[in-house]
């Protein structure tokens, strides 16, 4: 246990190190601290309308411009950044989840269940993933839990593969044979032994979905689907404000600066994951 410790705090010092990782980081935290903190921070809440100032372009009073409502653009990305980051990582926490198991399984008891598992995730990875959240989302409603489930199905073929990559490389190694022979439970071996010294790849993989995530949920929130209007969702505010960008430039502008900004953050964080996980990229 201390050895593991050990590695991930290396791995730490290995990430501290890469500039583009801790920038990536960075714009992440800062994200994430004024969607928390949207409460105090926001001039104004996101549903206040005031007419007097419709359509008003961005001034030292409202940096962000209002839109065709009268509404604080500034108050609504910040509490729309809620929105975002909570689909995308309850989306990525549920796929991780569901998908690792499925993984798990194949890759560690093969023959039947393998092949059935696998064949299954090929099919669903086959779909494009936004016409399988779009059919989800269709039979099920909008709604942001229905969303969150959409968004998830579609990613947990790519986690299952990485789950059973992972365990499929771990499966022959003498500690496993160690602990079967000492008598250990099918589930012991592989959550107490297998998995644990597998998630360089499971959090790598992990990082990359919550990005791929966010835009998800953007694109559904953008074509009416999940979230819906007075809720600030960064997608659905640039669904909203389509109609005006010719004559209003920042009634869209800013909400695609938040969606690009949040993917930016992520991606760099998850190239500097994986860099500082993988062993063989050690200096």
């Amino acid at each position: 246990m201390n050895k593991r410790h050990g590695q991930y705090y290396a791995a730490w010092k290995r990430l501290c190190k890469n500039k583009r990782a801790m920038v990536g980081l960075s714009i992440l935290v800062v994200i994430i601290l004024g969607a928390l903190f949207a409460g105090a921070l926001a001039p104004e809440g996101y549903d206040y309308q005031n007419y007097e100032v419709c359509l008003l372009k961005p001034c030292w009073e409202y940096p962000f411009g209002t839109d065709q409502f009268g509404r604080n653009i500034l108050s609504r990305i910040l509490y729309g950044g809620r929105i975002s980051l909570a689909v995308g990582f309850s989306a990525v926490v549920l796929s991780v989840s569901v998908g690792t198991l499925i993984g798990s399984l194949a890759g560690y008891y093969g023959g039947a269940i393998d092949n059935i598992s696998m064949r299954i995730m090929d099919v669903m990875m086959a779909i494009p993933n936004i016409l399988l959240a779009i059919a989800v989302c269709a039979a099920l409603g909008n709604g942001i839990q229905n969303m969150v489930f959409a968004i998830a199905i579609c990613a947990v073929p790519g986690h299952a593969r990485v789950g059973r990559s992972a365990v499929l490389s771990a499966r022959n190694q003498e500690y496993i044979e160690a602990a079967v022979s000492n008598g250990a439970s099918d589930f012991r071996i592989i959550f107490r032994y297998i998995l644990p010294n597998c998630l360089a790849p499971i959090i790598v993989q992990a990082t990359m979905s919550v990005a791929k995530a966010i835009l998800s949920a953007s694109s559904l929130a953008f074509i009416g689907l999940g979230v819906q209007q007075p809720i600030p969702e960064w997608g659905a505010m640039l669904s909203a404000g389509r109609s005006y960008f010719r004559d209003y430039w920042w009634v869209i502008t800013f909400p695609g600066l938040a969606i690009m900004m949040a993917i930016y953050g992520i991606n760099l964080l998850g190239d500097g994951l994986r860099d500082a996980l993988d062993p063989r990229l050690k200096q």
